[in-house]
């Protein structure tokens, strides 16, 4: 693995990244699941430009924004930004004039992080048909569950870090999964908090949402929106329903940590 300030040197924002992270450590175990992600979404872009699903392209083009606001990719993420939002709008005239050059940059970035984890990758390579003695986990006491609905697996990883010790956790890549995860445990009450992204493929946050509110869960189970659309009429929607708090992505653990809290806190007020 290189030095941090190849990073620096290839106009990485790392100051903004440890401020999320914490460490140069969490930030290099997090970075490989962002380059082992990254082909998958940049795949689902291309089939959808293809296809011409504005729709879902704009969902991939946000978490791929989200992931790069994380890892310092301040350029990319604000190239996927523009394309989020005219794909929200259906402007195909302009994603496909600006396809190429998007594309481009994601593979300057796909080239950084493989440089910069060249030895790790490397070393994992040599080993990957290596039988290895898996620990057993440790016991789960908490029946106390944090579900966490969103389509990034780098904010997946970041939350199970902060939280695995004193909580179970349920991860959803998408509204779909999370709708069965709540309709499992809408009568066991072990879900203290859902943490709830609204940019998701296939059921997005809202529909979630919709059915939370119609299946009269959200006092029960109460909910915090994370989200990297901070557009004034996504706000304003979100909060027409009962929910808790919003979280911008992104965040760090001091913020989530107390997004957290506030949340359950809520839950217990119910009994």
């Amino acid at each position: 693995m290189k030095d941090i300030n190849f990073l620096k040197e290839n106009n990485v924002d790392v100051n903004k990244c440890l401020e999320l992270f914490g460490d140069i450590e969490t930030y290099n175990e997090t970075i490989k699941e962002f380059q082992k992600s990254m082909d998958g979404k940049l795949d689902k872009l291309e089939s959808y430009y293809e296809d011409g699903d504005m729709a879902n392209y704009a969902i991939y083009a946000h978490s791929l924004k989200s992931d790069c606001k994380y890892f310092g990719f301040i350029k990319l993420a604000s190239i996927a930004y523009e394309h989020e939002m005219k794909g929200k709008a259906n402007d195909i005239a302009f994603v496909r004039a600006n396809f190429d050059s998007f594309m481009e940059e994601a593979k300057k970035v796909k080239g950084i992080v493989n440089e910069y984890l060249w030895d790790a990758t490397e070393t994992e390579a040599l080993y990957e048909n290596v039988e290895a003695k898996v620990p057993e986990e440790p016991e789960q006491l908490c029946e106390d569950i944090i579900l966490v609905a969103d389509d990034s697996e780098v904010i997946r990883i970041f939350v199970k870090k902060i939280f695995d010790a004193d909580y179970e956790l349920a991860f959803a890549h998408d509204g779909q999964e999370a709708l069965k995860i709540i309709r499992e445990h809408e009568e066991d009450g072990r879900i203290k908090a859902v943490l709830l992204d609204l940019n998701m493929p296939k059921v997005d946050g809202f529909e979630v949402l919709d059915y939370m509110t119609q299946a009269n869960l959200l006092t029960k189970m109460p909910v915090t929106i994370i989200s990297g659309d901070s557009s004034k009429d996504a706000i304003d929607r979100a909060f027409t329903y009962n929910i808790v708090d919003m979280l911008n992505k992104p965040f760090n653990e001091v913020k989530i940590k107390q997004a957290v809290e506030k949340t359950i806190a809520n839950v217990k007020s119910q009994y």
